[in-house]
C-alpha cells in the first residue's frame, strides 16, 4: 500500500495495515509529517455524541481523546508523542511531487498500476503498489485521475455554475499568561443561563478545560483584513497558563497552492497581534495574555473532493441510516463553517449515531484507490458531521485492518456476508462496535 499525505487519519490506516503484515510505504508532499494535528496545532477536538449523550469516539484515535479529556494531551510534544507512536517503523518520504500516474491497462475497472515521483534529492522514483491511498489536505492524487468533482459549498447558494468555493481554513492562535481560572468564574458568576446567553451569546460555555461562544463578543471585532474573520472562541486550556484558540477563519485558501498557503499564513499572524489587544479588553482572564508563536501551517477543513463507490448524503446523516458495510459509526451536527457567501457559516441539524461505509471512502470509477480523512465521499451537508476527526479516523482504521485481513478479496469485492464477519471480529478482537 502507498499512502499519499500524513494526515492522522491516513496514519491510523497506514499503522493497522502494517501492523497485519503489508507492506507500506507513506509518500507526504509536505515538508514535514503531521498535518492538520501536528503541523496545523488544530488542537480543540471535536467529539462526536449520540442523542443519549455517549461518545462515539472508537479504535486508535481513543487513546488521543481520552488523554485530551483528561489533560494529559494537550501541550505540543505530548501531541507529538502520540503521532510518533502511531508511525514509528512505517517508512516516510517527506516534500515528494507527484509526476504521473501510470493505470492497468487490462482491468474491468480503472486501475492505478504504478506512480512516478520527484523525492526531496531531485531523484525520481517509480513504486508499484496494489492499493493507493489519498490522504492529503489537498487531493495530490485524486486531482490527477479524472473523477467528478462532488460540488461543495457552492451548491447552497443560488446560482448555476457557480466557481468551486471551500469552507474557511483557520490559524490556531497560542496564547500564554491566560488566567483561565478567572475567564472560569466570570462565565458562572453570570448564570442563570438566560442571563449568560444574553449576555455572551448562545453556546457560551466554560469549564476547567474547554471554552465555547462568547459570540455576542467576539463577533465586534473588525478586521483589519476583510479575508479574516473572527468567530466563536473554541479554546481548550493547555495548563500553565497556555491556551489554543480555533476562532480566525481565513477565506479563499487553496491548499494546493504554496504560495496561497503561505500568503494566508502571513495575513492571519498579522492579524493575531490586533485580536490579543481585542481579547485583552473584552474577555476575561485575557488582561495579560501574550501570543505564544504560531503553528508552521493552517487547519484546512474542506477541499475538492471527488465522487466515492457510494456518496453519503444528508438524509442518511439525519435519519441515522446504517449500511451492510459500515466502517464507522459517525455522530456531530451538520456544521459548515463560513466562506466569502457565507461569511458566518451554516447548520442543518444534530444527529443521532450514523453508519459510514465502505463504499464513501473508494473512489468511484477505480478498483484500488482508497480516500481518507476528509476526501471522504459525502454531499457538502452530510460533509458538515461526517468531517471531523473520529468520524473519519474509525473509518481509515477500519480500512486498514480490513487489508490485513481480506487477502483473498479485493475491497470492492466483499459482500454483506464478509462484513458479518468482519464485523464480528472488529468487536471481539478491537472492540470496535460498527452496527445499531
Amino acid at each position: 500500500m502507498v499512502v499519499i499525505g500524513s494526515e492522522i487519519q491516513g496514519v491510523l490506516l497506514a499503522k493497522a495495515a502494517h501492523d497485519l503484515g503489508l507492506n507500506v510505504l507513506i509518500l507526504d508532499p509536505r515538508s514535514k509529517p503531521g498535518g492538520e494535528l501536528i503541523e496545523g496545532e488544530m488542537w480543540f477536538l471535536d467529539e462526536p455524541f449520540d442523542k443519549h449523550g455517549h461518545s462515539l469516539v472508537q479504535g486508535s484515535i481513543k487513546p488521543l481523546f481520552d488523554g485530551y479529556d483528561k489533560g494529559t494531551i494537550r501541550k505540543p510534544v505530548e501531541f507529538e508523542n502520540y503521532y510518533e507512536h502511531l508511525i514509528q517503523g512505517i517508512p516516510l518520504r517527506s516534500s515528494i511531487a507527484i509526476q504521473s500516474v501510470q493505470f492497468e491497462l487490462e482491468k474491468k475497472e480503472k486501475s492505478i498500476h504504478s506512480l512516478t515521483y520527484t523525492a526531496a534529492d531531485g531523484k525520481i522514483y517509480t513504486v508499484q503498489s496494489k492499493y493507493w491511498v489519498e490522504n492529503t489536505d489537498f487531493s495530490a492524487l485524486t486531482s490527477k485521475l479524472g473523477e467528478k468533482r462532488i460540488p461543495g459549498m457552492e451548491s447552497l447558494y443560488d446560482g448555476k455554475n457557480n466557481k468551486p468555493d471551500y469552507m474557511a481554513a483557520t490559524l490556531m492562535l497560542k496564547f500564554k499568561h491566560v488566567n483561565w481560572s478567572m475567564l472560569h468564574q466570570a462565565v458562572l458568576a453570570s448564570y442563570p443561563l438566560q442571563n449568560l446567553i444574553k449576555k455572551y451569546g448562545p453556546n457560551t460555555y466554560v469549564d476547567g478545560s474547554e471554552a465555547t461562544g462568547f459570540s455576542n463578543i467576539m463577533r465586534t471585532y473588525k478586521p483589519h483584513d476583510n479575508g479574516l474573520m473572527l468567530r466563536g472562541m473554541n479554546t481548550v486550556y493547555q495548563r500553565n497558563g497556555e491556551a489554543i484558540m480555533n476562532a480566525l477563519l481565513v477565506y479563499n485558501v487553496d491548499p494546493a497552492n504554496p504560495a496561497s498557503v503561505q500568503a494566508a499564513l502571513y495575513r492571519a499572524k498579522t492579524e493575531a497581534p490586533y485580536i490579543l489587544n481585542f481579547l485583552r479588553q473584552h474577555i476575561w482572564g485575557f488582561s495579560k495574555a501574550e501570543l505564544n508563536g504560531f503553528p508552521d501551517y493552517l487547519y484546512i477543513r474542506d477541499y475538492n473532493r471527488f465522487e466515492t463507490k457510494y456518496v453519503l448524503n444528508e438524509h442518511d446523516v439525519l435519519n441515522g441510516s446504517m449500511f451492510w458495510d459500515n466502517v464507522s459509526i459517525g455522530g456531530y451536527s451538520l456544521d459548515l463553517q463560513g466562506t466569502t457567501r457565507i461569511r458566518e457559516g451554516i447548520g442543518f441539524g444534530q444527529p443521532d449515531r450514523y453508519g459510514i461505509p465502505l463504499r464513501s471512502f473508494l473512489l468511484k470509477s477505480y478498483d484500488n484507490v482508497i480516500v481518507a480523512g476528509k476526501n471522504i465521499g459525502a454531499t457538502i451537508k452530510a460533509y458538515g458531521s461526517a468531517r471531523i476527526m473520529p468520524n473519519t479516523a474509525l473509518a481509515a482504521e477500519t480500512i486498514g485492518i480490513i487489508l490485513g485481513k481480506e487477502r483473498s478479496k479485493s475491497l470492492a469485492e466483499l459482500t454483506p456476508d464478509d462484513f458479518k464477519r468482519i464485523h464480528y471480529y472488529l468487536q471481539t478482537k478491537y472492540h470496535i462496535v460498527l452496527f445499531k
